[in-house]
């Protein structure tokens, strides 16, 4: 979707970072910051910031940071495109498109109509189910004897279609929505006209039959699952909407729109089967829940999954056809570079039984002490069926590596080979070998799986410690970053404010460090955009930086500009002035630029030791001392400058 520059310039200038946020968490005033718990990572403590004055967020806690376009993209999982379209259609601003194709236009066209219908229909349904006779009489008791209250059977829109064959079509074309359309979506079908062999006669998909709509990651209805409640021997337990311009059985998981908050905030998702069961789970008080709704798990609903959470936990039957559905889903989220447990209930139970039974602090207390990680579960199990026979011993081997194979990460792979070796009573190189085996035929097959390895536990754990102290900086290194952030804040927050007569806090750092490079790439591009603007006399305000192309310098100018503290308001309440950073200026911004320096020369000084070291020459390591000479004597300048005594 190409949307125009004046859609986007309309939608960042009527949007409102505390209206657009506060849709999704509660913030709180303090001070000229607005905070809240992030919607992004559990805390207990606020460290989400809002700055209103800028527009922007930013949480101390994860790093989460952006604007309100940003705030949408993370938190629903949108494009840009997609986020400005939400924000135009809050703020009621017309979406202009541009290079669309007729024939795109027209898909578009038609697809809106779809969920139009879809939308019109559910409402259809819902209405049916607290308004008609009918639908009270069997629906809504139906739903009311499975335990359902009604804030939880509106919470999920449920309804009922009428049992009759155009009890939604004669409504819907009333409304003058198009036959095409209808069929489109999912909600009619088409039989012979009996008066007319020519010609054909539409009718309702579902009737009779109690409804659970499908939504959208955006809460849009998609599609629709029906449940008979009558025992007619020729009819399907549950209809599902057929596969269509919206609705793919295979990309869609059922309750993703109602959980997608909880999964994001407790970094966790239950995977269960049927509708019902996400419904009792919600009412139980476990809403980090989604069903994949009778179908076999698929690649995408697991990536669906991952866009909010790594950590996924399969609650499945107990009997042994839900082990197995438990068992084929594993392979496929490890492909996917994610973390899965399996949770199997007692026989005869499913997730929706269960949890009204036991309650939801009964569930969540069961899935604790039950919950196992996918090699204790496949182990256990495939070595009951095993049982003594050494070939079967060897298949549930070769079974469980196979599973291994699939995870990328060094670590986890070599934790995992150590528990299967100790639960399978099986020597950890003879699993190592297995895996190089079935990685090498990988290879051979042109499948593009890792490398063959020969790592065991310590020796992966060993190469893990290797590239973090390869990483890590040393404190010269960190001491600069610190001085060089602090420079670049009091930039981004005061660039035009005046330290002087006619002179701005910009243009005196920008003069004074104009023979130095920053350290840090992200602000050493930054310094030397803004002494660029500054010489064609263009703005250099924290704004351009907020919404600035580059990722990396748009993202790290919103960090610096939010706030980790605030004064507190008892302060304010008792008339206590606090002077903040804008009073201190004219002193703050010089001992700024000589802290810098002094972490510059230090940095020279640095250099002209590492070269005395290896120096064979003599005249040359005299050279070097004098130098280091002088740069000590302007180290000394400006440490009394900032009243530091260097013992």
């Amino acid at each position: 979707m190409n949307i125009s520059r004046e859609t986007i310039e309309q939608v960042q200038q009527a949007v409102d970072i505390v209206e657009v946020v506060g849709d999704f968490v509660s913030l709180k005033k303090k001070g000229h910051y607005m905070m809240a718990c992030c919607p992004f990572h559990n805390e207990k403590s606020p460290s989400f910031s809002v700055t209103p004055s800028k527009g922007i967020y930013h949480c101390f806690g994860c790093g989460k940071s952006g604007d309100s376009i940003q705030f949408i993209m993370d938190h629903e999982t949108f494009t840009f495109a997609e986020a400005i379209v939400f924000l135009a259609n809050k703020y009621n601003i017309p979406v202009i498109e541009l290079g669309r194709k007729e024939e795109d236009v027209q898909q578009d066209t038609e697809r809106e109509s779809i969920l139009i219908a879809l939308q019109y229909a559910n409402d259809h349904y819902v209405h049916n189910l607290w308004e008609n006779d009918e639908g009270k009489s069997i629906g809504l008791s139906y739903f009311r004897e499975r335990g359902f209250i009604d804030p939880i059977i509106k919470k999920f829109n449920l309804g009922y279609s009428l049992d009759a064959w155009e009890g939604l079509l004669t409504k819907a074309l009333a409304d003058q929505f198009k036959p095409e359309i209808m069929q489109k979506a999912g909600l009619a079908l088409a039989r012979e006209n009996a008066n007319d062999s020519t010609k054909t006669k539409l009718y309702d998909r579902f009737r009779g039959r109690v409804m659970f709509p499908i939504h959208s990651v955006a809460g849009k209805v998609i599609g629709f699952g029906a449940r008979i409640l009558t025992k007619e021997k020729n009819q399907p337990k549950y209809l599902n909407s057929p596969e269509g311009e919206v609705y793919h059985k295979s990309k869609v998981l059922y309750g993703i729109f109602q959980a997608k908050v909880a999964i994001r905030k407790l970094d966790e998702c239950f995977l269960v089967e049927g509708y019902t069961d996400v419904v009792s789970l919600h009412q139980g008080g476990i809403e980090h829940v989604v069903a994949s709704s009778g179908t076999a798990l698929t690649e995408d609903q697991i990536k669906l999954v991952r866009r909010y959470t790594p950590n996924i936990t399969l609650l499945y039957d107990g009997d042994n056809a839900g082990m197995k559905a438990a068992l084929r889903g594993v392979d496929l989220i490890l492909k996917e570079e994610m973390n899965v447990s399996v949770v199997v209930l007692p026989d005869q139970e499913d997730p929706d039984s269960f949890v009204r039974k036991l309650g939801g602090e009964g569930m969540m207390e069961y899935i604790k002490q039950n919950k196992k990680d996918f090699i204790t579960f496949k182990a256990g199990l495939l070595s009951e069926e095993a049982g003594r026979d050494p070939y079967k011993k060897a298949a549930v081997i070769k079974d469980i590596v196979e599973s291994i194979t699939q995870i990328k990460d060094g670590i986890k792979r070599a934790v995992f080979f150590r528990e299967c070796s100790r639960l399978l009573d099986v020597d950890e190189q003879v699993l190592i070998s297995e895996y190089n085996k079935l990685v090498y035929a990988g290879r051979k097959n042109g499948q593009g799986q890792q490398p063959p390895s020969s790592e065991t536990l310590e020796e992966a754990l060993l190469e893990q410690q290797t590239e973090i102290q390869e990483q890590s900086f040393d404190y010269t290194t960190e001491l600069v970053k610190r001085e060089e952030e602090s420079t670049i804040t009091l930039l981004l927050n005061y660039f035009d404010e005046l330290i002087g007569e006619n002179l701005s806090l910009g243009s005196y750092i920008l003069g004074e460090l104009d023979e130095i490079s920053f350290q840090v790439p992200v602000y050493n591009s930054m310094v030397k955009e803004m002494t660029e603007r500054l010489s064609k006399g263009e703005a250099v305000g924290s704004l351009y930086f907020i919404k600035h192309p580059d990722a990396a310098i748009r993202k790290e100018s919103i960090r610096l500009l939010s706030s980790s503290h605030a004064v507190s308001a008892n302060w304010e309440k008792f008339h206590i002035i606090v002077p903040t950073d804008k009073d201190l200026l004219s002193t703050m911004t010089p001992r700024s630029v000589l802290r810098l320096k002094r972490v510059a020369i230090r940095l020279m000084m640095d250099e002209i030791m590492s070269k005395i070291k290896v120096e064979k020459e003599d005249k040359t390591v005299m050279d070097l001392q004098l130098q280091m000479r002088e740069m000590k004597k302007i180290s000394d300048q400006i440490n009394g400058l900032l009243g530091i005594v260097v013992g």
